[in-house]
């Protein structure tokens, strides 16, 4: 196991990842981050925010203008490549080409002095990756990468990864190009190998999903800069700013937050310049008139059915307001309701920055 630290790292790079302009310049700036000893962090963000730079940073790929990367302590630049113990697994591959995908995923001992305690353990790691990854890959072994589709180069590159001797993981969106039914399997697969083995590991995506599935602890990271840090729940929960609101979601088909004047909350509990946000399953419809609610008019209602609920939207004077409510409760466009909060946050105009958070208020 390994615990890595990040301190104070910026990084300027002049052909910006995320496909901006060509020429463009793109920075981390004072990166400070901790990853503890067998944790599974995930970082999740927008495409070109950094990612995959960060993961480089990590692996000593690329040097830091600024700051350091330590790994126990130790500057990775003082530890020597063959002595990082890291196992990657990159968006694009890079597999050998002219091995076979059983050579690829055990080229970790083609490396290595043979000796008969190395062939155990190769033979020991290949063994616990083919339970891993199950007869999907075994049919890849004897074909090299140039006759794999991008999904069968990705399941032999994560192979690979996992058969080495490693402390760290560091994983770049492994399962994008699988389908839908193998993405699900190896999501489970690989939580469950991490639980089992207490490998340090750095996992970045965008998937909301993929993310709290895998997460120990969730950094959201957003322009080269990690927003905040913390257990899926308690940035769901208390997020630090409207960009972590807006940007992670428990719940697909649904919009994440929703925003109103504060103005809609008493007097007393509405600062000025203040934004009120209300995530959809926190909002609660009531047709008679609530003297306590806030009151809107119902604009549209759209069925969920795999979650047994609607998506209700309702019109706020020029803002809108969406609800997630079971699937029995029926409100019809142009109904008028009223609008109770079981939680809400407030976030100030100007910086984003949530000011506090409250429950079961309105007008």
């Amino acid at each position: 196991m390994a615990r890595i630290d990040l301190f104070e790292v910026g990084k300027t790079l002049t052909d910006a990842p995320g496909g901006r302009r060509p020429g463009a310049s793109f920075r981390i700036e004072n990166l400070t981050l901790r990853i503890p000893d067998g944790h599974t962090m995930v970082v999740l963000g927008p495409s070109g925010c950094g990612k995959t730079t960060l993961l480089k940073l990590i692996a000593g790929l690329i040097r830091p203008d600024t700051g350091e990367v330590r790994y126990d302590d130790v500057d990775v630049r003082d530890v020597p490549p063959g002595g990082r113990r890291i196992g990657m697994v990159f968006q694009n591959y890079a597999l050998y080409p002219h091995l076979t995908s059983r050579t690829n995923v055990l080229s970790y001992f083609l490396f290595r002095k043979k000796t008969a305690a190395m062939d155990a353990l190769a033979r020991a790691k290949y063994q616990r990756t083919s339970e891993l990854m199950g007869v999907e890959l075994e049919y890849l072994l004897d074909r090299k990468p140039t006759t794999l589709s991008g999904g069968e180069k990705q399941r032999v590159a994560l192979g690979r990864c996992i058969t080495r001797d490693a402390t760290v993981f560091l994983v770049d969106e492994p399962f994008a190009n699988l389908d839908q039914a193998l993405r699900e399997k190896y999501r489970v697969n690989l939580k469950i190998l991490l639980r089992q083995f207490d490998i340090t590991t750095v996992y970045v995506t965008h998937d909301h999903h993929e993310a709290l599935l895998l997460a120990h602890l969730l950094a959201v990271m957003d322009r080269g800069r990690i927003e905040q840090v913390g257990t899926p729940e308690e940035i769901y929960d208390e997020p630090k700013n409207l960009f972590v609101a807006g940007f992670l979601n428990l719940h697909t088909g649904t919009p994440p937050i929703s925003l109103l004047d504060a103005h809609h909350l008493p007097a007393a509990d509405a600062p000025a310049g203040a934004w009120l946000g209300v995530r959809p399953e926190d909002v609660q419809l009531a047709v008679e008139d609530d003297p306590g609610g806030v009151r809107g008019i119902v604009a549209e209602r759209t069925g969920l059915p795999l979650g047994h609920t609607a998506l209700v939207t309702v019109r706020v004077g020029d803002q809108e307001i969406h609800a997630q409510i079971p699937s029995t409760e029926r409100h019809a466009p142009g109904e008028r309701v009223s609008l109770r909060f079981g939680r809400y946050h407030l976030f100030d105009r100007a910086s984003g920055r949530r000011l506090r958070s409250g429950g079961l208020a309105g007008r």
